[in-house]
């Protein structure tokens, strides 16, 4: 069994969907949190009771990765509070689909800033920190879209591929102080952004499954609290697909 006792997450976007498994996954292994939204104060403080009523302490920030000042003192936040982070889980993103002849300047700039620049500002406040503990875990969260491309999809896809791009450099970067750095790729999973999305468009990726169904949120955080835990200390710089085999690298 995965035991994270003793061990302080960060997660963002963790208040709903994926971010919300991967916060409760990490917190019954036994994790303390600290998650950062901008979404409903409502649902974040939901989340944060959910994994108190697990025994495990939680901390909400309010912020936005798009602001490396809000990044940097979110950190310092779970810093103040728990003394260490030895866990980020960068998982904040969105989407804005269109076809790149329709795609407007804005609809680009805003998917790289939250999926690609907010990773990167997460990941350069919590560095320090971990240098100095000479230990972390760090794990962006990827897709298969950024593995594959995907029509309509140019910002997200090109947000996704260079989150493992930026994953790769920080693993070699950082691995001789003991730091590892991995990316998990989803494929279709079902969430509240999924679910309502055309039945035909549903079944046309289902065929393209091999396991021929799709994934859910506990999928994803289970790879997450792999990567987050001692027995995943020699892997570092992997791509870790999650999607039933949709994309076989």
């Amino acid at each position: 069994m995965i035991d994270l006792t003793g061990k302080v997450a960060i997660v963002t976007g963790g208040s709903r969907g994926i971010g919300r498994a991967i916060v409760l996954r990490l917190a019954q292994q036994g994790a303390d949190i600290a998650f950062m939204d901008r979404g409903s104060p409502e649902v974040a403080a939901q989340t944060r009771a959910d994994v108190e009523a697990l025994g495990r302490r939680a901390i909400f920030f309010a912020g936005d990765v798009t602001d490396p000042e809000s990044c940097a003192a979110f950190v310092q936040t779970a810093l103040d509070a728990y003394g260490k982070v030895d866990i980020l889980v960068n998982n904040a993103g969105i989407t804005r689909d269109n076809l790149v002849m329709r795609m407007g300047i804005d609809e680009w700039k805003s998917v790289l800033e939250v999926n690609l620049f907010g990773a990167f500002y997460c990941t350069k406040a919590v560095l320090r920190p971990m240098l100095r503990a000479r230990a972390g875990r760090i794990i962006n969260m990827s897709s298969v879209s950024g593995q594959a491309g995907q029509a309509g999809q140019a910002n997200y896809s090109s947000s996704k591929a260079g989150l493992i791009g930026l994953t790769k450099a920080v693993a070699r970067e950082v691995a001789s102080r003991g730091i590892t750095a991995n990316a998990v790729a989803p494929g279709f999973i079902v969430t509240e952004l999924t679910k309502d999305l055309p039945e035909e468009l549903q079944e046309a990726i289902r065929k393209q499954t091999p396991l021929g169904h799709f994934g859910t949120v506990d999928d994803i955080a289970n790879a997450v609290a792999f990567l987050a835990s001692d027995e995943a200390g020699y892997i570092t710089g992997q791509v870790l697909g999650v999607d039933g085999g949709l994309v076989m690298m």
